[in-house]
C-alpha cells in the first residue's frame, strides 16, 4: 500500500485541515467498477485517513467507522492503535492489519482543493442621541457609529479518493472520489456535520458496491 500524505487543506481545527467552520455542503460521488480481483464482503475493516492534523484523521476516521459498525461490519481506526508521533508508512499500518486480522484495508486522501474568497462588509453599531436645545425648533444630535473590520467567506471546492485494498490480494479492488462545495461563513463556528456526511457517503458507496453486508 502506497502512503501518501495530504497537502494541508481547509476549514478544520483553524487552519490545520479539511473541514471546519463550515456549512451548507453540497456532495457528488463517482465510484470505480469493483476488481474483479476482489474477495467481497469485507467484515474486518482498518479504517486510514491520511492528513497533516493528527485531530482531523481521528474524526473522519472515527465516522467512517461508526458507520460500518451500524452496518455489522467490524472496523478499526488507525489512529486508535498509534499517536501524533507514530510514523506514517506502509510498515506501520501493514502491523495493524496483521495485528488485528484485517481482510481490507480502506485509505482515504485529500485528491483535490480549490478554495476561494470573498469579502464581506460587518453591519455598523452606532449610538443615536437626539435632544432639544434651548432655542425653539433647534435639536442637538449626536450619532456616534462603530464599524467593524472587513471579514471574509470561503468557498471550497473539495475532492476526496478512497480507495479500498484487499489484504488478499494485495491490491486495491475499488475506489470512489467525493466531490463537495462548501460554504465556510466568518461568523460560523466549526462543523463537526462535514465529518458525518464524507463518512456516510464512503459506507453508503461500500454499500451499493456490494463490499460489506447490507
Amino acid at each position: 500500500m502506497t502512503v501518501i500524505f495530504w497537502r494541508r487543506a481547509i476549514c478544520f481545527l483553524g487552519a490545520s485541515l479539511v473541514l471546519s467552520s463550515c456549512g451548507g455542503s453540497q456532495q457528488v460521488t463517482q465510484t470505480q467498477k469493483l476488481s474483479a480481483a476482489a474477495d467481497a464482503p469485507y467484515k474486518n475493516v482498518l479504517v486510514v485517513f491520511l492528513a497533516n492534523s493528527f485531530d482531523s484523521r481521528r474524526y473522519l476516521e472515527t465516522e467512517i467507522v461508526n458507520k460500518l459498525v451500524e452496518h455489522g461490519t467490524h472496523a478499526v481506526r488507525s489512529t486508535s492503535m498509534m499517536n501524533s508521533r507514530v510514523p506514517v508508512t506502509r510498515q506501520t499500518f501493514q502491523a495493524m492489519v496483521d495485528e488485528i486480522g484485517a481482510d481490507a484495508v480502506l485509505v482515504t486522501q485529500l485528491a483535490a482543493l480549490q478554495t476561494t474568497g470573498t469579502v464581506v462588509d460587518m453591519n455598523p453599531q452606532a449610538t443615536y442621541n437626539f435632544r432639544p436645545t434651548y432655542y425653539y425648533n433647534v435639536f442637538s444630535v449626536e450619532l456616534t457609529e462603530y464599524v467593524a473590520p472587513q471579514a471574509v467567506d470561503y468557498e471550497h471546492k473539495l475532492s476526496l479518493a478512497t480507495q479500498l485494498y484487499s489484504v488478499q490480494a494485495k491490491d486495491v479492488v475499488w475506489a470512489m472520489e467525493s466531490n463537495s462545495n462548501i460554504q465556510q461563513a466568518f461568523d460560523k463556528g466549526p462543523d463537526y456535520s462535514v465529518f458525518v456526511d464524507e463518512a456516510g457517503a464512503i459506507v453508503t458507496q461500500m454499500l451499493r458496491g456490494g463490499l460489506i453486508v447490507k
